[in-house]
């Protein structure tokens, strides 16, 4: 205990120019903004008018220090700060993406449909979306909720209004993971179709549920089982293979090359998530390491930080990683 109190030290910013409104809003409602930054970034901060004091560890103190300035000049232009963003700007703050030079701009490429406007929340996302628009074949690779399938869904109906492409189509294997097909009521369709259910919540909120099913309907967008796509191939379409890491080296390899001409394809998974038998490699894995060194596909890996749920999803995450890792 006492070597930590000798640890702490303390650093002082001031803010200006001293406007009270703003400083409220960075405050936010009895100081929960302040709280929140205290509790994410392990510090104690306090504050008198606009003049902040923060106690903690030599690293975090630089983090804290960067975050409440940035925070104070984007009150500027964001009159309303919420948790939500809080949290997501935090992540990127925590994760070193930001600097005191360049604070919370890196020059983002967002994705724009006629229904919403996406912009990246962390510059892996951001990464995700430029190497999307760059090469034919990329690999978004990390936990869930990182954005890997809607960032890949938000690139593939942009693309399809901009007519870049002719079609869509949305790739999973049907892997049982943990139950059994069988038992499920309906027929094949029916049966596959709660793992594909993901990828159909993606397409309602990048194009609207009245679109989504008018598209379908004509089979602009297709969506179907990995098993579908043996001998076909796929001219002037974006296809988006979702859950891969729970692919076979075969059905992996089957997929890469039904690509045609005009096609992008986009892989993603989670390869800390893996339903396969025991004895069966990983499709993901495999190519991840066959293709690594290939000219003209992308890779992206993305982490914890990444994730832009709840905020105990990231930390329940790592906790997942760190038990992994004392495992092996």
């Amino acid at each position: 205990m006492k070597n930590q109190t000798k640890a702490k030290k303390s650093l002082t910013v001031t803010l200006e120019p001293e406007d009270n409104q703003r400083l409220l809003n960075l405050c936010g409602q009895y100081n929960q903004h302040l709280n929140q930054i205290e509790k994410y970034l392990d510090v104690e901060i306090q504050n008198r008018g606009n003049e902040f004091t923060i106690l903690g560890q030599e690293k975090a103190l630089k983090k804290a220090a960067l975050a409440i300035q940035t925070l104070f000049d984007l009150t500027l232009t964001d009159k309303h700060l919420t948790p939500a963003k809080l949290h997501l700007f935090l992540q990127a703050i925590n994760a070193n993406e930001l600097t005191s030079e360049s604070k919370t701009e890196f020059e983002k490429t967002s994705i724009r449909t006629k229904k919403i406007l996406i912009t990246p929340h962390s510059v892996n996302q951001n990464n995700y979306i430029n190497n999307i628009l760059k090469y034919d074949i990329n690999f978004g690779v990390g936990p869930a909720g990182t954005g890997k399938t809607f960032l890949a869904v938000a690139c593939a109906v942009a693309a399809l209004e901009k007519e870049q492409v002719e079609r869509i189509i949305l790739v999973r294997p049907a892997v049982e993971a943990g139950e059994k097909l069988g038992f499920l009521p309906g027929d094949i369709a029916q049966k596959i179709d709660p793992y594909l259910r993901p990828l159909y919540d993606a397409l309602y909120e990048t194009l609207g549920a009245k679109t989504v099913e008018r598209l379908l309907a004509e089979n602009i967008i297709e969506i179907a089982p990995l098993a579908f796509m043996r001998g076909r191939t796929l001219n002037s379409a974006f296809i988006i293979l979702d859950e891969s890491q729970n692919t076979t080296i075969e059905q992996m390899k089957m997929f890469l090359t039904r690509m045609g001409f005009g096609s992008k394809a986009v892989i993603t998974g989670d390869i800390t998530q893996i339903d396969l038998a025991k004895h069966q490699l990983s499709g993901m894995i495999h190519a991840l390491t066959i293709l690594k060194n290939e000219p003209g596909i992308g890779f992206n890996f993305f982490e914890a930080y990444d994730v832009v749920r709840h905020p105990l999803v990231q930390r329940i995450v790592t906790a997942y990683e760190r038990a992994q890792k004392k495992c092996k």
